[in-house]
């Protein structure tokens, strides 16, 4: 401060023919302070208790100092009240930054919320996440916690231990065996010079070794600890300190000063304090070796130099000043030179000099190894800077490491494989087990490494999986080979069914054809060319439409041909065994068209089942995720269960029903009896449909659609080959046998036999 101050006095750039006064306190006590503190605040030897500013002129317009954050936020508010600058070069503490509290403070040293984030920055590089916190009992120390562990919270690192350390006391050793116990290797020493000495003797007797210690600037360039007797065994020491500058001139400066010889006050005469230019007023500094100043920890030497300066250049701009001297008013207030000093930007040996809103100079530090090996012991690896914008540099290969040049660890659990998850197992988010993501969900490393996120319903995922993949889309394509059978089967059965219908019109009044069933015949055939065309609608991508058109339609006009089927054996057989004993039932069905009477109403019937089961939920798409992880199977849901199964059960029940009337009519004439080929119909259809429920429920792939197809062609084919196939055989192969005299005969061999029996 003495050098910045004569610096300035001898200069005739700044502050010409203008000269500036000081006084230095240090009574190394909090509450000694406030003496000092009420004699600059005093106006002819008393303190105002409320003046304005543009009356108050007190005994200073500007306080540099004091040095540590409690001792300046002890007494900042005497100085805040009066809006008196008080710019700082020690007190780091985050909240001096607050501006409703501390108006007109500022400092020549950065935030310790920079130094704390330095420090986070430090701990990642590394990836120590289990780390204690050790401070003094002071603001210093308390803030810098409260920062470290808001910071922290974002950035993956649990403060496993935290302690305050007193100078000298008993309770070190066993807050160090804690340490201990705890496994934490890596210790943050974010204390006071006094008790970061004590807590290293205190290491050093209590042969803690091994540990990487980082140190905050205010230890970190202690040039004695070092020296310490045993100190290497501790393990390693990485400091931070502002980027040091060295001042040219301050070493002579000091050499020159302290090497008068008087032992006494100076002179208070204007010609003795001329001529030994002595400056001071203490009796006992003349008597320190220069040699221990110059050595001692230059952290501060700049701030201070530099604080100094802004004072000056604050006051020079409210003087007016200019290269042939100040016009200003003759009068200055501390509120006009604190209106300046905010505004301040000049260059000081190469570093910029400036205040943000909070009051704060931009945070420049160097990051230090204490390199036991080599001179200089200090040695810079590393620096973070947040001018013009955020910039952390670390070279690590200048680390000599305690553990063999390998990096030591210090987590409380192991890093999670790829594809695990963490599982919290105590309070720290740190410690914990680790899971493996199942199928279908995986974790994002980056976002969130305590959750397996569910893959979205057209992805999929293997389990520990950190990602998931697109799911194919399966249906039958129309290019599939299963698909084109289909459509060849599908083409072939109407081919078939116009075919017999074409042999059946030219043999319309033949008996085959109207034992057959006549005009019944070519409502049957349309009805099986109608069901044959919903086989195309299981290809391709389904659609509402196609859904529809699948097995409802199928089973309308499934059963107009099964009730054809039952309603022709019913009437057969009623002809032969029952016209005779019921003549008016019989009459009654010939009458009134009884056949299709009983086709029409099954057939209403049915259309009533379906439009129920279409209205409450009818089948629909649907995409399946959960056969196949890969797949997404798109498929018809047969929507309303209760309304499906009824709709299958009056199908059952007609080709019961048909099954029973053809079996009643086994002992019929051969060229009426319809046993044998609708039995084989009949079974046919069961079969078809009974694989077809099997498989689905053991299978639940893309085919299980064409499984279903082929069911219905199975049944439709089976009335086809069973019903009218052989008739067409007789039609065109054996035409002896379509005769009304071979059906005669027939007829007269039946009744013969009944009549016998």
């Amino acid at each position: 401060m003495r050098f910045a101050v004569e610096e300035i006095n001898n200069s005739s750039s700044l502050l010409p023919n203008v000269s500036l006064g000081y006084q230095i306190f240090d009574h190394c006590s909090d509450t000694l302070n406030f003496p000092s503190v009420f004699d600059f605040l005093s106006v002819n030897g008393s303190v105002p208790v409320k003046k304005k500013n543009r009356d108050y002129r007190p005994k200073v317009i500007s306080v540099t100092g004091p040095f540590g954050s409690t001792q300046t936020i002890t007494i900042a508010p005497l100085f805040m009240a009066n809006i008196i600058p008080m710019i700082n070069h020690g007190s780091s503490s985050a909240r001096l930054s607050d501006k409703t509290v501390f108006p007109s403070f500022l400092r020549t040293v950065p935030s310790d919320r920079n130094q704390v984030q330095l420090i986070i920055l430090l701990l990642q590089k590394f990836g120590w996440n289990w780390v204690a916190f050790i401070g003094g009992n002071n603001d210093y120390s308390r803030d810098a916690l409260q920062v470290f562990s808001e910071e922290i919270k974002s950035a993956d690192i649990c403060l496993a231990y935290q302690g305050t350390v007193l100078q000298k006391s008993p309770s070190i050793g066993a807050m160090l065996d804690q340490i201990l116990q705890l496994k934490i290797n890596v210790i943050v020493v974010f204390a006071p010079q006094e008790y970061a000495v004590a807590l290293i003797e205190t290491a050093i007797q209590n042969n803690v070794r091994d540990k990487v210690w980082i140190a905050s600037d205010s230890w970190s360039l202690n040039p004695h600890l070092p020296r310490k007797e045993g100190i290497r065994a501790i393990g390693t020491v990485i400091g931070i300190t502002s980027k040091s500058l060295s001042l040219p001139g301050l070493e002579e400066f000091i050499y020159r000063t302290m090497s008068r010889t008087d032992q006494g006050p100076c002179a208070k005469t204007p010609s003795n304090a001329s001529a030994q230019t002595c400056n001071q007023d203490c009796p006992s500094c003349a008597v320190v070796n220069p040699k221990v100043i110059v050595d001692e920890d230059p952290t501060y030497t700049f701030s201070i130099y530099s604080a100094v300066y802004a004072v000056a250049t604050a006051l020079h701009q409210s003087l007016g000043c200019g290269e042939k001297g100040c016009a200003g008013p003759g009068t200055v207030h501390p509120y006009m030179v604190f209106e300046k000093l905010k505004k301040v930007n000049f260059t000081l040996h190469g570093r910029v000099v400036e205040f943000d809103g909070n009051g704060d100079p931009p945070a420049h530090y160097d990051v230090l190894f204490w390199d036991w090996t080599s001179s200089p012991l200090f040695k810079k690896i590393g620096s973070f800077s947040k001018q013009p914008r955020t910039s952390f540099f670390l070279n690590e290969s200048l680390i000599r490491w305690h553990t063999n040049r390998t990096v030591p660890v210090s987590v409380c659990s192991e890093e999670c494989k790829v594809g695990y998850i963490r599982r919290v197992t105590g309070y720290h988010s740190c410690c914990f087990q680790c899971e493996v993501c199942s199928n279908g969900t995986y974790v994002n490393h980056t976002a969130d490494l305590y959750t397996c996120k569910k893959c979205e319903d057209d992805e999929w995922s293997n389990h520990g999986s950190t990602s998931c993949k697109k799911r194919s889309v399966e249906y039958l394509h129309f290019t599939e080979f299963v698909s084109i059978g289909l459509i060849l089967s599908a083409g072939f059965l109407i081919i078939v069914s116009v075919a017999v219908s074409c042999v059946f019109a030219c043999n319309y009044n033949t008996p085959v054809v109207k034992s057959a069933g006549g005009k019944m015949c070519f409502f049957m055939l349309s009805c099986l060319s109608v069901s044959c065309i919903s086989v195309f609608a299981y290809i391709g991508v389904p659609g509402w439409g196609s859904c529809i058109f699948r097995n409802p339609v199928f089973a309308l006009f499934y059963t107009a041909c099964i009730s054809c089927l039952a309603v022709r054996s019913f009437q057969i057989v009623f002809i032969f065994k029952m016209a005779a004993k019921l003549p008016r039932a019989y009459d009654f069905w010939v009458k009134h068209n009884g056949q299709w009477l009983i086709i029409v109403t099954s057939v209403v019937f049915q259309i009533l089942l379906c439009g129920i089961w279409i209205g409450t939920e009818g089948p629909h798409t649907f995409n399946n995720t959960s056969a196949y992880k890969d797949q997404i199977i798109l498929i018809c849901d047969m929507g309303n269960l209760y309304a499906f199964l009824t709709v299958i059960a009056f199908v059952g029940c007609l080709s019961v029903a048909c099954f029973i009337f053809s079996y009643m009519g086994t002992d019929l004439p051969k060229n009426y009896n319809e046993a044998k080929s609708i039995t084989f119909s009949l079974l046919i259809f069961f079969l078809a449909w009974i694989s077809y429920f099997t498989a689905q429920i053991v299978y639940s792939g893309k085919y299980i659609q064409a499984i279903n197809a082929v069911s219905v062609l199975a049944s439709l084919y089976g009335i086809l080959f069973g019903y009218f196939i052989p008739k067409c055989y007789i039609i065109i192969f054996t035409p002896e046998k379509n005769t009304p005299a071979h059906f005669q005969t027939c007829i007269q061999s039946y009744t013969k036999t009944i009549s016998s029996m």
